[in-house]
Formats: C-alpha cells, structure tokens, sequence
C-alpha cells in the first residue's frame, strides 16, 4: 500500500466515512427530538452492531475482549456519547474546530508511545488546518459552554487513541465483523446513560424514524466499515486527518440546505484545510 496507485483508491474510501458524519449535526439539530444525546448515540450503534455480528458470525479470538472491549469505548461508547452532547450544547463549528486537534494527538500517541517522531510536514499541516477551521466555523459571538467544550475536546482524544490502537492492535477478523462487534458492545455501553439519563423518547414521526434509520445504517454500520478498512490500510495520522472532512461536508450542507452564507475568508479557509488534508496525506504515505 505503499504506492501512489495503491494508497489514493483507499484514501478516497475511508474519506467518505467523515464526510458522511458531517450530516450528523444538521440531522441531530434539525430532525430528531431534542435534549435525547445518548439515546440519538445508542439508537445510531446497537442496531447496525447486532446486524453486522448477526451477518458475520466471527468472534473476535485473537484481537481478545479486553482490548475490542477498550476499543469499543474508544472510538464508539465515548466518542458517540460525548459527540452528541456536543452537538447538542455546542455551535456545530466550535465543536468542529475542538474536534479538529485529532491528528495532532495521534501523532503525540506516536511520538509518546512507540517514540517515532511525526514528519513536520504532517504538524505544520496539521496546525494549519485547525487554524482554518477556526477562520471557517468560528464567529465572534460563539458560546464557550463549558460541558460541551469538554465534551468535545474529550471525544476528539478518545477517537484520536481509538484510531491509534486500532492499527496498533490489528486484528485478522473482517472489517465488516471488527466493526460490528466495536458498535454492538459500544451500543450496550451507551444503553444504561440513555435509559438513566435521557427522558424517554417522544412519539417519533415519519421524518424521525427516517433520520434515526439514516444515523444508523449509513452513519454507523457504513462509515464505520469504512473507517476501520482504511485504519487497516493508512497510516493513523493519514486516517485522523481525514476526519476534517466532516465538519466540512457540515459546512457545504448548511449552505446548500439551511441557506447559511459563505463569504471570501470563509472560503479561503476552506481551500487551507482541503490543503492541510492533502498535506498529512502526502507526508504519511511512505508509513501507511
């Protein structure tokens, strides 16, 4: 995978994984019922778990239950649960732009723990490209709510050391089988906050149903698959890096259906973080 040719098909796929969670904030906001964070994170990962591990049938012998078992907080029970607190106590960009820190801590990870020394082109992109999110999503009078900043910064770590362990501690289960598993015990983990929690959910329309099913099949048992074939594929610090791309297809959604305005500075913020994505590719292909 070491190859131009080999290296961008496989980009371009995991790359579709953040660009479809770049609709979770406008289908959160928008078109589910509001204040239900863990219930919207449980309904979105249990269901697309117990079909994948229904469909594979594999049990996870060699990768070991402890470790799918902190995967599966990392990079689904946390992460979802934190996620959707975020979205529902943050401004869409504020929680992007704390979002945005992720290949900057992979690269830590790498740096603290296995002592390799990240390319400065990938930090020097990487900088960059929370400095143009900023100019892109940040507005002056934007609320610092101190339960979903936290709750953002402290996702972005838990799918920043998700992703590094889940190259670290490869597995020889199918995708599609080490992704079922991580969102079915994931799902369980998130099933007790959203039943102690959460008010119980309202009489859901046709629209909700709808935008629930969406969050689960595509936002999870899709995107994940994706996510998880590329971690397999690319370098962790390539993968993170992506993850930009999803409060960017936020952005371009709330400008083709919510009529939200971009001007000259916001669109040069965006060219600087399609830049900075580019740039952390090109610098950890000779590693993927």
């Amino acid at each position: 995978m070491n190859t131009m040719k080999a290296t961008w098909p496989d980009t371009l796929l995991t790359a579709l994984a953040p660009a479809i969670w770049g609709s979770t904030y406008i289908v959160a906001t928008e078109m589910l019922p509001p204040d239900q964070p863990f219930t919207a994170a449980l309904i979105r990962t249990l269901p697309a778990g117990i079909m994948l591990t229904l469909i594979c049938r594999r049990l996870p012998k060699t990768l070991g239950w402890t470790r799918l078992l902190v995967l599966a907080a990392l990079n689904i029970g946390a992460f979802q649960a934190l996620l959707f607190i975020a979205a529902y106590r943050l401004p869409g960009g504020l929680a992007a732009v704390l979002g945005a820190i992720q290949p900057l801590l992979v690269m830590a990870l790498a740096w603290l723990v296995d002592r390799r020394q990240p390319a400065w082109m990938a930090v020097w992109a990487s900088v960059f490209g929370v400095l143009g999110m900023a100019a892109l999503l940040l507005s002056p009078d934007a609320i610092w709510e101190p339960v979903g900043a936290m709750s953002a910064l402290a996702g972005a770590a838990c799918m920043a050391t998700g992703t590094y362990l889940s190259r670290r501690w490869r597995s020889d289960m199918p995708v599609l089988a080490f992704t079922g598993w991580q969102l079915l015990a994931g799902g369980l983990m998130l099933a007790p906050l959203a039943l102690l929690i959460d008010p119980p959910l309202p009489t859901l329309g046709a629209m909700q149903v709808l935008a629930y099913a969406y969050l689960s099949i595509v936002g999870a048992l899709l995107a994940y698959a994706l996510w998880f074939r590329g971690i397999a594929r690319l370098s962790p610090v390539a993968v993170s890096s992506l993850g930009l791309l999803s409060p960017l297809t936020a952005v371009a959604l709330g400008w083709a259906l919510l009529g939200q305005s971009m001007n000259g500075l916001s669109l040069l913020a965006l060219l600087v973080v399609l830049g900075s994505i580019l740039a952390v590719q090109w610098s950890a292909r000779p590693q993927a």
